[in-house]
């Protein structure tokens, strides 16, 4: 397990997907349940914390392979060496989360289907299709899991929804479109060992760009780099905190610069303040144009 404090929900947050993810639950007890499609078969992962220590306990054909991957889940490979910190809001807020941590899960398919239907809606529009496709092409999370939890489908699966399935789901052609080629790809995708290859890889799909890979290698390889640059929030997040304005992806660049190594760290310390630039207008609307 890594060394020194350890905040275990705040390592596993990332790959929760709104609330009512079917592929991830948080209990009364405080267990955060996970399910994955692992290189073994679906698994579900349940993690606790038991007088200090970390206590985990799988189930289904990858719960063998969910297990030996837990440390690194939790971020016993991140390395917070290099990381200086520069600006007052920052050290503030690496005192107040220093368990964090940055994990890996190694596995890239249930990372990119749901950065996809991420791009370029709000929240609510993605989740909503993210947990109709579990619960339509997933399959029920392997032992004890909450009700409701499905594991997501294999690659074979995704190529083939139909169109009118992706449309139930509130997903328009083109992001559709992205995830079914994607999952042609997934064997070589899911075998990238640096954050550069599997950069190079998944820029090279059409319909992924430089957000959804860095959405992507920040979950699947742990890569404390990779900023997710184009995304609708964050630059403005990012330069009202640093700054107190809001700012461009270039400026948000130049920002994290002294950061280089550590961008993506940063920026989920910064987010984590809670500091936001004050809101000028109506929020986005969730689109819902499905015919049923």
């Amino acid at each position: 397990m890594p060394g020194g404090p350890l905040d275990v929900g705040l390592a596993l947050s990332p790959h929760r997907r709104g609330t009512g993810d079917p592929a991830w639950r948080k209990t009364l007890d405080g267990a955060v349940w996970r399910t994955s499609r692992t290189p073994d078969g679906p698994g579900t992962l349940r993690v606790s914390v038991k007088d200090g220590g970390v206590l985990g306990r799988a189930w289904g054909p990858g719960a063998g392979w969910l297990l030996e991957m837990l440390p690194a889940m939790l971020g016993a490979d991140d390395d917070v060496s290099g990381f200086a910190v520069r600006h007052e809001v920052l050290a503030d807020a690496a005192r107040r989360y220093a368990g964090l941590r940055i994990g890996r899960t190694a596995r890239v398919m249930e990372a990119l289907v749901p950065a996809v239907l991420e791009q370029k809606v709000v929240g609510r529009e993605a989740w909503r299709a993210w947990r109709w496709l579990l619960h339509r092409y997933g399959e029920p999370a392997p032992g004890p899991a909450p009700e409701g939890m499905r594991v997501v489908p294999e690659a074979v699966v995704w190529r083939q929804i139909p169109s009118w399935h992706w449309h139930r789901s509130g997903a328009e052609a083109v992001r559709a479109r992205t995830i079914a080629t994607a999952a042609w790809h997934a064997e070589k995708l899911e075998a990238a060992a640096t954050s550069e290859e599997l950069d190079r890889l998944l820029r090279a799909l059409p319909g992924v760009g430089v957000w959804t890979s860095a959405e992507v290698r920040q979950r699947v390889l742990g890569d404390p780099d990779a900023v997710s640059v184009g995304d609708f929030h964050l630059a403005k997040i990012v330069g009202y905190a640093l700054t107190g304005r809001k700012t461009d992806d270039p400026g948000m660049m130049r920002l994290l610069e002294p950061y280089k190594g550590h961008r993506h760290r940063a920026t989920v310390l910064i987010t984590l303040t809670g500091l936001r630039p004050p809101a000028r207008g109506p929020r986005m609307p969730a689109r819902d144009y499905r015919s049923f």
